[in-house]
């Protein structure tokens, strides 16, 4: 794990691993329940996905007093403005990826880490980029003590992509800009996909395609992310 940054960031608290062998029990049966009722019940029915989050403990990746939504059926704030999403878009985004085992994936909006995590079990790398320091300075470290070691977070500005990396057999957006930014797209490798939320008041889920010179786009469903932050209009201040 490596975090891409010179800034010193204050960690932010979120749910940790540890407590007694009951609540942990009992937090796996809440995470089967999940996929069973809010992801496998809607049709999300890729296997390697469905395993994944079985796998992946979400309470690990939310605030300490929310602990016991981790496994709702609806985002929860991680603070500064963003959030976690809710665990149904998570599994649907992820699939509409068909991630390969040797497959590098870009993810803008790291958050609490949750949807890196999630890819880093499917694909063989994960970049992933936050604008906002002091949550990807955490989300870093929390996948470092996880044992998540393949996956690169640097703090950054999303709209840029990371080009030292590319191209990507995948791109996933987890917040939503007014339009799709045009060097994400330059990065996707031939035959890559890339899911991101796009639009303002009224936000559509878009699946894109590229195959050699032609770009196909597709719309899946309607969403409700938080808005993509561009750099000049981050916040150090904790609005949750």
């Amino acid at each position: 794990m490596r975090l891409f940054t010179a800034v010193v960031a204050a960690v932010l608290v979120l749910g940790v691993t540890g407590g007694d062998e009951e609540k942990w029990d009992e937090m796996k049966a809440r995470r089967l329940a999940m996929v069973e009722m809010q992801i496998e019940a809607r049709g999300v029915d890729d296997a390697r996905v469905l395993g994944v989050m079985r796998e992946v403990a979400r309470h690990h990746f939310v605030p300490a007093e929310a602990i016991d939504q981790a496994y709702e059926d609806h985002p929860l704030r991680i603070g500064y403005e963003q959030t976690i999403s809710q665990p149904y878009i998570v599994a649907l985004m992820t699939a509409l990826l068909r991630l390969e085992p040797d497959d590098t994936v870009l993810e803008i909006g790291t958050g609490s880490g949750y949807q890196a995590a999630i890819l880093s079990r499917l694909a063989k790398r994960v970049y992933s980029i936050e604008i906002v320091a002091p949550l990807g300075a955490a989300a870093a470290e929390r996948l470092e003590k996880l044992g998540y070691d393949n996956i690169d977070v640097m703090i950054g500005d999303g709209y840029q992509g990371w080009p030292e990396h590319a191209p990507f057999d995948a791109i996933i957006v987890t917040a939503a800009p007014e339009t799709v930014p045009p060097r994400l797209v330059e990065q996707l490798a031939d035959g890559g996909r890339m899911v991101v939320p796009v639009g303002d008041h009224y936000q559509e889920l878009v699946l894109i395609e590229k195959k050699g010179d032609e770009i196909k786009r597709r719309t899946i469903t309607g969403v409700r992310f938080v808005p993509m932050v561009h750099p000049d209009k981050t916040t150090d201040s904790d609005s949750k």
